[in-house]
């Protein structure tokens, strides 16, 4: 019962200065707040790259031009190639390859009527027989329709447009895939055959980079090292020198956006919980002149037998609770904020159970740590000295 009342006399002070209260919990508040929504937008960024890259297929390899080499010295992505010729080597040497598929790219401008828009081209293998022809025909993204003045890209099937003067066809349009941040936007790109893309519109064969499909996951090692063995053979390396390209898998690109997406994150709720630190030294502040005004009632109390354990329970349990309440409103507002995000701004997020009993646990812990000095020193206050306090 002793603590019962104890519980009682702590919220009871709480509730006659309730002004100083809620301004005392907004810190916490804050923080709380802050740590769920940023961890939420984390999470949901983490939850779309993951979506994207198995969208993709969890068997495709990616080859990009690698480091060259030129007297002695490492020359960067630009002293080597990827051609046309080595694609056409994967397809006829290939052991382990279940599809090639080079991209030639460039950005030109585009022109339809008196509307004309900057994009990526990309030449591309087709699955139509107007590749080894050279038609002029082409795949329009739904953020190139945009630009050129039409909703949809369905409104220039059938249409003609012009690509550094010459005339292609549209014959067909992409689903939206939406933006893709910092490597590009797939809707913003216009698809042309590769063998066009080669001989009228970028006059080389040097490739962005060349997707390769294995059988299956299993044999991923195994193709891997099947198009390393025929590139070193295209490019004339010897044995000893480093490859100058780089293959790699959907994993890899999923675990290294995965990598910084979660150090982003962190840094982020780092800098939120930054929020609960400084609600803590606010919430240790107001308890330290909840105790000063209190001087008399904590002699009355030690006159009448409260021992130094029920005077610093007290003034602990008043610090918990305003960090507890101020926790659970937080957790609400962080909550409402993603929601907000996700619906107003389209941005993916994802509230997990974790976070919130983290940030939930968290200021309770505040509470407990800032809290403890304030009660220590109304706990150890001299009972007559109290009283005699005016």
């Amino acid at each position: 019962m002793l603590i019962i009342e104890t519980v009682r006399v702590a919220l009871g002070a709480l509730r006659a200065n309730k002004m100083r209260s809620l301004l005392t919990m907004l810190g916490i508040v804050i923080g709380v707040a802050a740590v769920i929504a940023v961890v939420a937008l984390g999470n949901g960024a983490q939850k779309q790259i993951n979506d994207r890259i198995t969208a993709l297929g969890t068997t495709l390899l990616t080859i990009n031009p690698g480091q060259g080499m030129q007297g002695g010295v490492r020359t960067g992505g630009g002293g080597a190639r990827l051609t046309t010729d080595d694609a056409q080597a994967l397809v006829d040497r290939g052991t382990k390859i279940l599809a090639v598929q080079p991209e030639l790219a460039t950005n030109l401008q585009v022109v339809f009527g008196n509307k004309n828009t900057s994009t990526s081209i990309v030449g591309t293998t087709s699955n139509y027989p107007e590749d080894q022809t050279r038609q002029r025909v082409a795949v329009i993204g739904p953020t190139v329709a945009e630009n050129l003045g039409l909703g949809t890209g369905l409104g220039l099937v059938g249409e003609t447009i012009r690509i550094r003067g010459i005339q292609f066809t549209v014959v067909g349009s992409f689903k939206s895939k939406g933006s893709g941040g910092g490597f590009g936007n797939p809707d913003d790109q216009i698809v042309i055959p590769v063998q066009t893309a080669r001989f009228r519109i970028i006059g080389n064969n040097r490739t962005r980079s060349i997707g390769i499909l294995a059988p299956s996951e299993a044999e991923i090692p195994e193709t891997m090292a099947d198009v390393q063995q025929i590139l070193r053979r295209e490019h004339h390396l010897r044995p000893g020198k480093d490859d100058d390209f780089q293959i790699r898998s959907q994993s890899d690109f999923l675990n290294t956006l995965s990598e910084t997406t979660q150090t982003f994150g962190l840094l982020l709720a780092g800098i939120a919980a930054v929020s609960l630190l400084v609600g803590g030294i606010g919430i240790m502040n107001i308890m330290l002149v909840s105790v000063t005004e209190r001087t008399r009632e904590i002699g009355v109390r030690k006159a009448l037998g409260a021992t130094r354990l029920n005077i610093m329970f007290q003034f602990l349990i008043e610090a918990v609770v305003l960090c507890l309440i101020g926790g659970a409103i937080g957790i609400g507002a962080g909550t409402g904020g993603a929601m907000i995000f996700t619906r107003n701004f389209g941005w993916q997020t994802s509230i997990g159970s974790d976070s919130i009993l983290i940030a939930f646990g968290f200021s309770a812990f505040v509470g407990v740590v800032f809290g403890v000095y304030p009660a220590r020193r109304a706990a150890v206050m001299d009972p007559i000295t109290a009283l005699r306090y005016e």
